[in-house]
């Protein structure tokens, strides 16, 4: 399950930021429908890896293929680059460079980010069966809090052994390590072009 978000200097939309440039400003609907497809999301991620550097079909097409296959580029089939290429060539490139993330030349056979591109930052919160959502995370660090702070209240063995001074140490440090690390989350694993792999493929 993967779903899109984006940072924007300028403005916050609910859960979506979007990062915008001086010419062309990404809306919400635009980023959603771009990173709605697999393919177009890992585009992106590798051409953020090259940093800005004009890419060729072919280099993005064995990275793209050897991500959705789950091989390595060495190992894939002509068919399994062959269906990525077309897909690429025929629809998701010309779809990107339409809504201003890319600059593709068809003849040339070239893509690079655009300047907006390069500027923005995507994430995909991508949750496999072993992941819990931050926001239950966090769901479950309040109720225990909670429970601690009546068992206090009340007296209650074994909460009566902390002393206040001592819970509130604890629930500092329990959020400020939590906020640590769904920063963390969000920025270098969440990030499309942060790391070597798409956050959708796992290390």
């Amino acid at each position: 399950m993967a779903e899109a978000q984006t940072e924007m200097s300028n403005a916050v939309d609910g859960d979506a930021e979007v990062s915008s440039r001086e010419e062309t400003d990404f809306s919400r609907d635009d980023v959603f429908e771009v990173l709605s497809n697999q393919r177009r999301r890992y585009s992106i991620h590798y051409l953020k890896r090259r940093n800005g550097d004009p890419v060729a079909v072919s280099e993005l097409t064995d990275w793209v293929a050897s991500w959705e296959n789950g091989k390595d580029i060495d190992a894939l089939t002509h068919r399994e680059r062959k269906r990525v290429r077309n897909a690429l060539r025929q629809f998701h490139l010309p779809k990107m460079d339409e809504y201003g993330f890319v600059e593709y030349d068809s003849q040339r056979g070239i893509i690079e980010l655009t300047e907006a591109a390069s500027d923005a930052n995507f994430y995909v919160d991508s949750l496999t069966g072993r992941d819990i959502p931050w926001g239950v995370y966090y769901l479950g660090l309040s109720a225990l809090s909670v429970v601690c702070l009546l068992g206090i209240w009340a007296g209650v063995y074994p909460f009566s052994l902390v002393s206040p001074l001592h819970y509130c140490v604890f629930v500092v440090t329990a959020l400020s390590v939590s906020a640590a690390g769904h920063v963390y989350d969000n920025y270098c694993r969440m990030r499309l072009g942060a790391r070597n792999r798409p956050p959708e493929v796992e290390d």
